[in-house]
Parts: structure tokens; sequence; C-alpha cells
């Protein structure tokens, strides 16, 4: 589930994947990782999802509940 919605984000925002993980959890190469079988703690998986949701908030505000 992790990795389809950060997959997801990243086409939809274009942004490469070395400069997410680099953003969010200062790991460039977390994408890739992740892509190859990585599990993240939970904690970094919160992490992830609460960065990907307030992007896509910010972005779409009238979404907003």
């Amino acid at each position: 589930m992790l990795l389809m919605r950060v997959n997801a984000y990243l086409r939809r925002t274009n942004i490469p994947a070395t400069r997410f993980g680099r953003e969010v959890v200062g790991d460039p190469n977390f994408v890739l990782e992740l892509r190859e079988g990585r599990e993240p703690r939970r904690r970094t998986i919160e992490r992830v999802l609460d960065f990907i949701e307030a992007a896509e908030a910010a972005a779409h505000p009238e979404r907003r509940q």
C-alpha cells in the first residue's frame, strides 16, 4: 500500500524519487529501496503518508472538510 501511494504521488507531481526520499525521510534511496522490498518502520510509514496527505490537501484546498 505504501509503495502504491508513493508511486501515485510521484506520478502526479512529477517529483523525482530521490528528491521525495530526501525531503520526506532524509534518504534519497528510500523509494528505490521500497521498490526493492524495504519494509519501513511504522513511524516512517506514518510520516510518509502524512506528508502525502498534507501535500495533497495543500494542492486541493477545496477538498478539505
